[in-house]
């Protein structure tokens, strides 16, 4: 893996040295299919013709390209010896012309990791499937090319595939004596662009805009995935989101979309939630749903179609120079992707959902200790690797959110607006966009990027009350803290809302808006009120800040939450407690102890499902130890007393039928879950589809209520890539000492499973009822991991070394060895340490958690 890495110093002289004027790419993977015979890898022809211009004639440069072998590389017509200029990831590239044409001819290697061209097998009817994932840089795996994002390049591909087979791309494609070959592609970059190819199931639609200019904008539309869904594809309302994120974006971007088609394939095993290939998005299978779900998955993959739409303007048509600037597309379309779901599609309330999901992963990423500022120092393609994480995405979105209230939604859009038309099919620096909205809004962005972009770290907002003889405010503000670290104040435009009961009902009323700035500010438009029950900084969600409650406050929220009337300010108090909890400052048991009281109150499907995702993790890494137990009873009580009270079908029963198999822990409890799925069992209303089914399994199988037997009927009854999944995690969680050793095999000892197949054995391979049984790995797991890193592939690596990280073993003892693992391997890769260090702070935080709730049970 080391020799597959890129330096930011590295891409910087060669983009000063070369320009690029075109790909031409030709691809043949009739290999995918068929017999194979022998040892070497499944591997496909790739020929690149690259033309490009060198400004200083007779200097030296390289192309990337990582394939087992090179048959043949023609520089200005003159063969060069593969055996000397090619070592495995580059093509050295000597004497460069003004004028240069280079041919590539290459045998590349299919992925079984999800990176580069992925080659699936289907196992419910043996058709292949392939799709291509490059983020950052895995378009060298099929092609030969200059693989960092400022060489922008038209390409053209052509394709030869099997004959009942159907290729996309980013063009429109025709097939033509065998041979699939696409339009050429406006300037766009190697690691968007994207092959896609097999037996898909495909529909089509069309988009229409009327331009005003006379001339009318049509769009076709397609959308695919494997035969095996395509009973559960509801591409109607795949269709319907797109359309409506078109005209929302259109109607603020006053720019065309600029890619031609608009295609949307949702492919197997894949790593990302989506990819914003232009012309042809990738998403994970996974948002077509085999089983009932809630309201909150289909907001969330409408949130995901838009997110991708929106990178069609931030990202592809305008680009990042290199990945310190990653933000410029990922904060703008996960900001987007909320604001265009808000205003232009059925999921009016998604701001709830950001302020209580997306923003928890970013103070999760701010509080680590390899958070960084929005705009990131990346060194090298490890770096960039790493950094799509919750700063990138959902701080830099949250951030966002504050500089539109800060400089105007319409300045904000109007600088978006020159910002496309200013740099289009170009690439830019963080100074190109805040230029724009220095001229659209008359504000100090420089002063203001320093302050959020350039800085680290989260400030904790907490009011203070003093009142008068009468019982009113005399005085309310707001002080403001900072890690010691990170010890920024940064300037917060913030609303503070006051709350009381009224007729048994928490409500809020007075508000008012306020800048806060240094370490305490008074806010004098709530002076005079009467005295507030519950104070809410931060109400409306308008910064980005942890929320702490002054004393009054969080005695009312012990008391009283369920009777919040405001869901958006009941999700951030919900979150606020949270962030509480996993700072120590509130034990672990009282925020169960709030779920199971106030939980069923939760009119929002997905607060509540983050609410049960939370206490879950309440209680197997903040708890203390002699407390797990009781947690535990109670968690399973209260999530089977509220699911047979929710509505006979309803999605809240779905919800505590799904959260009731998470925490089952008694006889009864896996009795019932055991007659649920053989019918002898029956909840009104309750339908045990196939995926249901699988989560009712695994728990099952965890605690030794089900065996292998039962888990191949099971997977008779679906037979398909889903259920192969399903069937390998729970394999996995049996618990028995042999099969987490077969399991440990499968994954460290060997590289045969998938990626998809990897990620499913880590998850059933640690339970947390299986404490036990882990014990040994902790030694096995430091003795192994730079072996890891060295040999697999990085998005192999990163799975493996995260998903195993030994946080089940919640000791000093593993915190020990965490440190002496970092101490002994200071020259280790850094992105390798970045995500031990990681590991090492979660595990502390749920030490420090843990103690905690042990002095509040004695006190």
């Amino acid at each position: 893996m080391p020799g597959e890495n890129l330096s930011r110093d590295e891409a910087r002289e060669r983009a000063a040295l070369l320009s690029v004027d075109g790909y031409d790419v030709s691809l043949d993977i009739r290999s995918a299919v068929g017999d194979r015979t022998g040892d070497e890898p499944r591997t496909f022809r790739s020929v690149t013709t690259i033309r490009f211009r060198c400004s200083e004639p007779g200097a030296s440069s390289f192309v990337d390209l990582i394939a087992p072998s090179v048959t043949s590389v023609s520089l200005n017509g003159r063969d060069l010896d593969p055996g000397e200029v090619f070592d495995g990831t580059r093509i050295l590239l000597e004497d460069l012309a003004a004028e240069n044409e280079l041919i590539v001819d290459a045998r590349c290697a299919y992925s079984r990791t999800g990176e580069g061209l992925h080659r699936f097998v289907d196992p419910e009817d043996g058709e292949v499937y392939l799709y291509t994932q490059y983020e950052p840089a895995d378009a060298r795996r099929v092609f030969a090319g200059f693989e960092q994002p400022d060489l922008k390049a038209p390409f053209r591909f052509e394709v030869r595939a099997p004959e009942e087979w159907v290729v996309w791309s980013n063009g429109v494609g025709e097939r033509a004596d065998g041979v699939w070959r696409f339009a050429e592609t406006k300037p766009i970059s190697t690691y968007i662009t994207c092959v896609v190819a097999g037996p898909y199931h495909y529909v089509t639609d069309t988009y229409t805009r009327d331009l005003g200019d006379g001339t009318t904008l049509e769009i076709p539309l397609g959308a695919m995935c494997r035969k095996g869904l395509a009973p559960h594809f509801d591409s109607a309302d795949v269709f319907l989101v797109t359309k409506q994120g078109l005209d929302f974006f259109h109607d603020h971007f006053d720019y065309p979309y600029p890619f031609g088609k608009y295609d949307q394939a949702f492919v197997p095993e894949y790593n990302l939630g989506a990819m914003e290939n232009p012309g042809l998005v990738t998403f994970r299978e996974e948002y077509i749903f085999r089983g009932k779900v809630t309201q909150a998955s289909y907001e969330a993959r409408a949130n995901v179609i838009l997110h991708e739409m929106a990178h069609m303007w931030f990202g592809d048509l305008v680009t990042m120079v290199w990945w310190d600037d990653l933000w410029l597309k990922e904060s703008f379309a996960d900001f987007m992707g909320t604001f265009a779901n808000v205003g232009a599609t059925r999921f009016t309330d998604a701001w709830i959902t950001f302020a209580n999901r997306r923003k928890a992963w970013a103070y999760r990423a701010d509080q680590l200790p390899s958070t960084h500022p929005i705009t990131a120092d990346i060194r090298d393609l490890q770096d960039a690797k790493l950094n799509f994480d919750g700063i990138t995405y959902a701080k830099g979105a949250s951030v966002l959110k504050q500089l539109v209230a800060y400089v105007g939604q319409d300045a904000f859009l109007e600088g978006a607006r020159r910002y496309f038309k200013r740099h289009a099919y170009g690439n830019t620096r963080l100074g190109d966009l805040l230029s724009v909205l220095a001229e659209t809004s008359g504000r100090d962005m420089a002063g203001w990027s320093r302050s959020w972009l350039q800085t680290a770290g989260v400030n904790s907002l907490t009011p203070q009350v003093l009142l008068d003889p009468q019982g009113r405010i005399d005085e309310l503000a707001v002080l403001q803290e900072a890690d010691e670290a990170y010890p920024e104040l940064r300037p917060h435009r913030v609303a503070i809302g006051l709350y009381r009961r009224e007729d048994d009902r928490l409500v809020r009323y007075a508000r008012a808006e306020a800048d806060v700035d240094g370490p305490r500010t008074v806010v004098t438009e709530l002076a005079g009120a009467e005295a507030p029950e519950l104070v809410l900084v931060n109400d409306d969600d308008l910064t980005y800040c942890k929320i702490r409650f002054d004393e009054t406050s969080l005695a009312t929220l012990r008391e009283h939450l369920g009777s919040m009337t405001d869901p958006l300010a009941r999700a951030l108090c919900w979150s606020a407690l949270w962030n509480l909890t996993r700072d120590a400052l509130l034990p672990a048991p009282d925020f169960v102890d709030l779920v199971t009281r106030f939980g069923h109150h939760e009119s929002d499907i997905g607060v509540l499902q983050m609410l049960h995702a939370w206490a879950d993790s309440a209680l197997v890494h903040y708890a203390p130890r002699s407390w797990r137990r009781a947690g535990e009873e109670m968690l399973a009580d209260t999530a089977l007393r509220n699911l047979r009270a929710a509505g006979p079908g309803s999605e809240h029963q779905l919800a505590w039928a799904r959260f009731f198999a998470a925490v089952a822990s008694s006889d009864a409890d896996f009795e019932l879950l055991r007659g649920l799925l053989d019918g002898t069992e029956k909840i009104d209303g309750l339908e045990v589809d196939q995926e249901l089914r699988w989560v009712f399994v695994e728990p099952l199988v965890a605690h030794g209520y089900a065996d292998e037997k039962a888990l191949a009927a099971e997977l008779v009854r679906d037979d398909t890539a889903s259920g192969k999944r399903h069937q390998v995690r729970c394999l996995a969680a049996r618990p028995s000492a042999a099969v987490k050793a077969q399991a440990w095999a499968q994954l460290v000892e060997s590289d045969s499973l998938s990626n998809a197949l990897v990620e499913a054995t880590i998850a059933g391979f640690a339970q947390p009822s299986q404490r036990e049984l882990l014990v040994p790995y902790t030694e096995k797991y430091f003795a192994s991991i730079e072996r890891i890193w060295a040999e697999r592939s990085i998005q192999i690596a990163m799975t493996v070394v995260k998903g195993l990280f030994p946080a089940l073993q919640d000791s000093p003892r593993t915190l020990e060895a965490t440190d002496a693992w970092l101490t002994a391997h200071e020259s280790a890769a850094p992105a390798l340490r970045r995500l031990v260090l990681e590991a090492r702070d979660d595990l502390a935080r749920s030490l420090r958690a843990q103690a905690n709730g042990a002095e509040a049970q004695t006190a």
